[in-house]
């Protein structure tokens, strides 16, 4: 929950780096409130949640692509259809790179 809570503190803050577990926890969190809400019945506020947390969603996934060494304009690779979400799928699931372009390894535990 954590992670969950660290994304939403770096809503709009598309720089530096994110660990794997801070992603794919944020993913996880947001699937299961999102499931959750639309199993009650409660679509439209399931919709809400998912455009509220649209940004975040965006965020997280650029500074996990910088953790890869990438930009995070990557993430237009889903425009593809059916590879693009492969591809992109793969670049996320990557380990992290030591320091580069958009800073140090989080795993490291020097601040960026």
């Amino acid at each position: 929950m954590d992670d969950f809570i660290g994304a939403l503190k770096k809503y709009a803050d598309f720089t530096g780096r994110a660990r794997r577990k801070e992603y794919w926890m944020f993913i996880l969190i947001y699937l299961i409130i999102n499931i959750v809400l639309s199993v009650l019945g409660l679509d439209i506020i399931s919709g809400l949640v998912a455009l509220g947390l649209l940004i975040p969603s965006i965020s997280i996934a650029a500074r996990r692509l910088h953790d890869t060494g990438r930009s995070g304009w990557w993430q237009l690779i889903v425009l593809i259809p059916v590879i693009g979400i492969i591809v992109l799928v793969f670049f996320l699931a990557q380990d992290g790179h030591e320091a580069n372009d958009y800073g140090v390894n989080p795993k490291s535990g020097v601040p960026a």
